[in-house]
């Protein structure tokens, strides 16, 4: 697909319409981006490289968009593999590059690769620029956003930001979809844990003119830059997008899932409030995190198993726990034939994590779902929505 920023600052980056599993573990059915970018000035500057999934093509890019150039520089952002696999390759290929990155970033870099670094490296500090001719960079450190060595770059001719994976999205770019979807999917999961350091960041930004953003996954942004940005300040301070329900429920036989399928009805019919639902089973993990992170209240709904709690609801929580959920209101619904143990493990792991208002009242089905309980699951509703 072709994309096109400016005469000057040209895409170099790839699709990647093969790949399964993102980082091994999240799905991602349109594929995913691997954003490379370069400045053609009296300097030239490659904005880092792409997954080794996809060398070749980006190479071939890169090469038309140089007509036969030489770069001067490799900038990089960030040394997670699919954006710095082909730091040797380009060395190799134009061995008088110099590779510009921070303290961290050189630390790290042996790590990854053979590379005999002397005068090989010109190491930059928050505030230094480099000087491409009409086109400057001026560096800010973005640390654990979502690697110690993060950086972005601020073009300032014409107030591009090289935002690494900030503003990044799960997708190929030749994909017609929402942004806010896969992008907060991907930013719950990926950065989500971060959201002190991504506030950090988004306060660097505001003292910036930014016209455009360049993230290394997903579309350029050039349009209601606000409305991204808002997003991301929201999100990372841990605030509900929506004002709604998320009902996370597991289900070995069926009658927790009848609870609560009955829950979500009762809901609806008490409020007008968005509601989502997910069997956690059948849906995709991410997701389910994506819409815990989204909405303001949360019920869980899960059943006991071998004396503690269902294996998807436990993994659920330790997602939930370790990317750092907090500031929402929980209520909770429990199964168990005997020895029921999965309400009081769901409400150790709320109580574990930070601001969670937890509903005083637990639901307890024994077995299967009776009369008493849909009482019980009433009250429950005006509690949670309370």
């Amino acid at each position: 697909m072709k994309v096109t920023i400016s005469d000057s600052i040209k895409y170099i980056g790839v699709d990647d319409k093969t790949i399964d599993l993102f980082e091994s573990q999240y799905v991602v059915p349109n594929g995913v981006s691997y954003n490379s970018y370069l400045i053609l000035d009296e300097k030239i500057a490659v904005m880092d490289t792409v997954d080794k999934r996809k060398t070749d093509e980006w190479l071939k890019n890169l090469e038309t968009e140089l007509c036969g150039k030489t770069p001067d520089y490799l900038v990089i952002s960030h040394l997670e593999p699919d954006h710095s696999s082909n730091v040797k390759v380009l060395l190799e290929k134009y061995p008088n590059v110099k590779l510009v990155g921070n303290a961290k970033t050189f630390n790290m870099l042996p790590q990854f690769f053979d590379i005999d670094l002397t005068d090989k490296t010109i190491t930059v500090k928050e505030g230094d620029t480099l000087d491409l001719g009409a086109h400057k960079l001026t560096f800010a450190m973005a640390p654990m956003v979502h690697w110690p060595e993060v950086m972005v770059e601020y073009e300032s001719t014409e107030k591009v930001l090289f935002s690494a994976d900030g503003f990044g999205k799960f997708g190929a770019l030749d994909t017609d979809e929402d942004w806010a979807c896969e992008a907060r999917r991907y930013y719950f999961n990926i950065c989500g844990k971060y959201g002190t350091q991504v506030q950090a960041l988004l306060k660097k930004a505001a003292a910036l003119d930014i016209k455009t953003i360049c993230p290394l996954h997903g579309p350029i942004l050039t349009e209601n830059l606000s409305y991204h940005i808002g997003l991301y300040d929201t999100w990372s301070k841990y605030e509900a997008e929506t004002d709604g329900i998320f009902i996370a429920y597991a289900s070995i036989h069926g009658n927790t899932e009848k609870a609560a399928l009955k829950l979500y009805d009762i809901l609806k019919e008490k409020t007008d409030k968005k509601i989502s639902i997910a069997d956690l089973s059948r849906t995709d993990l991410a997701e389910d995190i994506e819409d815990a992170f989204r909405y303001s209240k949360m019920v869980l709904a899960a059943p006991t198993y071998d004396g503690g709690i269902f294996p998807i609801m436990n993994d659920f929580l330790h997602h939930l726990k370790i990317k750092g959920y907090k500031n929402r209101k929980v209520a909770i619904v429990e199964n168990g034939s005997w020895g029921p143990m999965a309400g009081k493990i769901m409400k150790e792991y709320m109580e574990s994590m930070k601001d969670i208002e937890i509903c005083p009242t637990t639901v307890t089905i024994r077995s299967a779902m009776k009369d008493e309980n849909v009482t019980q699951l009433e009250a429950l509703a005006d509690e949670i929505l309370a």
